[in-house]
């Protein structure tokens, strides 16, 4: 008990000593209680979602709604098990057509990015300024405006009712490009030349010298290139059902009446699985390498 308690004191000697010297123990505890209540009121969508996947059907129609569930249930779980055996397209190959574009869309973006950032930043040729400018007005162009010309370009090179149709518009997303040239800045130029110096070659300097530096920005990048095409239906350009989209199938499903409300619930959790723990494993990293960053010429 002794030792307990010992320990205790230990622990808050330390908490006390990494304060902030210039503000007051009540200061700390009020900045704590204020994330703590922001952390909750942030998490309690998800939290919702969760717990309506639980919900037996006579839960989610009660009136008025529960946020917790009370009688937790598998069975929609188990309804959603049942609709995808009975799918004329193999589930799985939903699930495959969404890895592969969600694999290689980000795969392509980061690297297109990459290599385009790279061009611009450390090789100022002419225009590239003006270039940037034009990349910088297209970010302003909501995905609703520019979905018609997307859909023509398409068409005119033949992508529609492919997988590239959308891998290939998110290798060109400007946002990447932008993200990545303004972390390419403060890459000290005289590491590139002494690497140039030392014979490596281009192509080595980005992979071997830039991108290990620019590490917080390709992660970045990676989370929010995955997450879009993760959630991808592919149903403006994607017209066979065996290239059809994880969560187009499971959209058809949540969209079959009020049957399948708790089986849409599910779905949702499902859809959220992966992202959310891609964006936690993710997220951790990139703090890390920020914190250890801050390299300046």
């Amino acid at each position: 008990m002794g030792r307990k308690k010992h320990k205790l004191k230990h622990s808050i000697r330390k908490v006390l000593k990494k304060r902030a010297p210039n503000r007051s123990l009540l200061g700390d505890v009020f900045i704590l209680i204020m994330l703590l209540a922001i952390g909750a009121f942030l998490a309690l969508p998800l939290v919702l979602v969760i717990s309506n996947a639980f919900k037996p059907l006579d839960e989610i129609f009660l009136f008025p709604p529960r946020f917790f569930v009370r009688n937790p249930t598998m069975n929609n779980f188990r309804d959603l098990l049942v609709l995808m055996s009975n799918s004329w397209v193999p589930f799985t190959r939903y699930f495959f057509n969404t890895i592969f574009m969600t694999a290689v869309g980000t795969a392509g973006h980061v690297i297109v990015a990459s290599m385009a950032a790279y061009a611009l930043e450390k090789h100022g040729f002419p225009g590239s300024k003006t270039f940037f400018k034009i990349i910088i007005t297209t970010l302003m162009f909501s995905p609703v405006v520019t979905a018609i010309p997307n859909y023509l370009t398409m068409s005119k090179i033949g992508f529609l009712d492919s997988y590239l149709s959308i891998i290939i518009p998110a290798f060109g997303f400007p946002l990447g490009l932008f993200l990545m040239k303004q972390f390419m800045v403060n890459v000290p130029n005289s590491l590139i030349e002494s690497a140039r110096l030392d014979g490596a070659s281009e192509w080595k300097i980005l992979w071997k010298v830039v991108m290990p530096m620019v590490k917080p920005a390709w992660l970045t990048l990676v989370i929010f290139s995955f997450q879009g095409l993760w959630n991808a239906t592919g149903g403006t350009y994607i017209y066979s059902e065996e290239l059809k989209t994880l969560p187009y199938a499971l959209n058809q499903i949540r969209l079959g009446g009020i049957a399948r409300q708790g089986t849409g619930a599910a779905v949702q959790l499902l859809m959220l699985i992966v992202p959310v723990t891609m964006f936690i494993i993710t997220q951790s990293n990139i703090i890390e390498t920020m914190a250890s960053s801050g390299l300046k010429e």
